[in-house]
C-alpha cells in the first residue's frame, strides 16, 4: 500500500497525513502474534487454568501505560517548566493521551482475571484502588488541557498536574511489598532463578514487546497530529 511522502503538503502548506503508517501495521501484527501465541501455543497454569492468559495483556499493558506512558508524562512536563519548549508539551499530552488507553486496558482485564482468581470482579485494595486513582488523574489532566485555552497557561497548568500525577507510579509500584493484598506480586525476571516456565517467559517477553511498540506507534501518531493542530492553530492565529 503506497503511503503519502513526508514531503508532502496539505492545503494551506501543512505536512500531509500519511494513508499507511508502517511502524502502526508492525506493532499491531505483533500484538496479535503475541495473543495467538499466549492463547493457542503457552502451556495453561495449573493453579489458575485458561484465565492466567490474561497476563500476557494485563502486565504488558501495565509497564506501557503506567512506568513508560507516566514516565515520560513527568520527564516533559518537568522539562517544559524548565525550558518552555512546545514539543515537551506536546510529548506530556500524547503520552498522557496513549497512557490512558493502556490504564484501561489494565483496568478492563484486571477484574476479568480476578474473578477467575479470586471468585470477585474488584477488590478495594492498595494497587487496584491507586491504579484507578491514577487512571482519573490522567483524565484529568486531559480534561484540564480541554479547558483551558490560552495555550501558554494549558502548557504550564498541565504540566504542573503531570508531573504531580506521575508521582503516584512509585507509590503503586510499592503497594503489593506496603500493604496486604491479594494482588499478586510483581514479575521478577531472574536468569538463575526465572518466576515461570520457559515457554511462559518467552510468551510474556514477546507481548511485552510487542505492547512496547504499540505504545511507541501511538505515541508518535499522536505527537504528530498534535503538531499538525498547534501548526494549524498558528497559522489561523497568524
Amino acid at each position: 500500500m503506497a503511503s503519502v511522502s513526508s514531503t508532502a503538503t496539505a492545503p494551506g502548506g501543512l505536512p500531509a497525513v500519511r494513508a499507511f503508517d508502517g511502524f502502526l501495521a508492525v506493532s499491531l501484527v505483533a500484538v496479535v502474534a503475541a495473543c495467538v501465541r499466549a492463547i493457542w501455543f503457552t502451556p495453561v497454569d495449573a493453579m489458575l487454568g485458561a484465565a492466567q492468559k490474561i497476563f500476557y495483556v494485563h502486565v504488558p499493558a501495565a509497564i506501557a501505560g503506567l512506568y513508560l506512558a507516566c514516565g515520560l508524562l513527568a520527564i516533559a512536563s518537568i522539562g517544559y517548566l524548565w525550558i518552555k519548549d512546545e514539543r515537551l508539551d506536546r510529548l506530556a499530552e500524547a503520552s498522557a493521551e496513549v497512557g490512558l488507553l493502556f490504564m484501561g486496558i489494565v483496568l478492563v482485564t484486571g477484574p476479568i482475571w480476578a474473578r477467575t482468581s479470586w471468585g470477585t470482579w474488584w477488590v478495594w485494595e492498595a494497587r487496584i484502588t491507586s491504579t484507578l486513582f491514577l487512571w482519573l488523574l490522567v483524565l484529568g489532566y486531559l480534561v484540564l488541557r480541554g479547558a483551558v485555552e490560552t495555550p501558554e497557561n494549558r502548557a504550564r497548568l498541565s504540566a504542573v498536574m503531570g508531573s504531580l500525577a506521575a508521582l503516584l507510579v512509585p507509590f503503586i509500584h510499592l503497594t503489593v511489598k506496603l500493604f496486604r493484598g491479594m494482588h499478586p506480586q510483581p514479575v521478577v525476571i531472574k536468569p538463575e532463578k526465572p518466576s515461570m516456565p520457559g515457554e511462559m517467559l518467552s510468551t510474556f517477553g514477546l507481548a511485552t514487546v510487542a505492547f512496547l511498540l504499540l505504545f511507541f506507534a501511538l505515541l508518535r501518531l499522536r505527537y504528530r497530529w498534535a503538531g499538525m493542530r498547534d501548526a494549524r492553530a498558528a497559522m489561523e492565529a497568524a
